[in-house]
């Protein structure tokens, strides 16, 4: 089993930036897709970006250019750099882990961007 221990939401101004941290633990990291989902009201769920596990990077294009998603291996955990941030960004961040088709969930965090 794969438990995920996420951290680093808050509430920023339009412009500004946070760092979301995403701690596994379980089967081996290095094997582990990771990434983040959000979850707005009155919007569907969005995959936020991802990183393989040869180190390979996807964002959604709304994110683009804004957000960096990596990975220490390490220290088993994934970060999620979110810069430029703007009030439609504002959503709860849920990290996942994937291996195979098995997905596994953090908690989620709360992002905030005030306008």
């Amino acid at each position: 089993q794969v438990q995920l221990a996420e951290s680093g939401g808050g509430l920023v101004q339009d412009g500004g930036s946070l760092r979301l941290s995403c701690e596994a633990s379980g089967s081996a990291f290095s094997g582990m897709a990771m990434g983040w989902y959000r979850q707005a009201p009155g919007k569907p769920r969005e995959l936020v970006a991802r990183i393989n596990p040869g180190g390979n990077t996807n964002y959604a294009d709304s994110v683009k250019g804004r957000f960096t998603i990596s990975r220490d291996n390490t220290k088993k955990t994934a970060y999620l750099q979110m810069n430029s941030l703007r009030p439609e960004d504002t959503a709860v961040y849920y990290c996942y882990t994937q291996t195979g088709v098995r997905m596994y969930w953090g908690q989620g965090t709360q992002v905030t961007v005030s306008s």
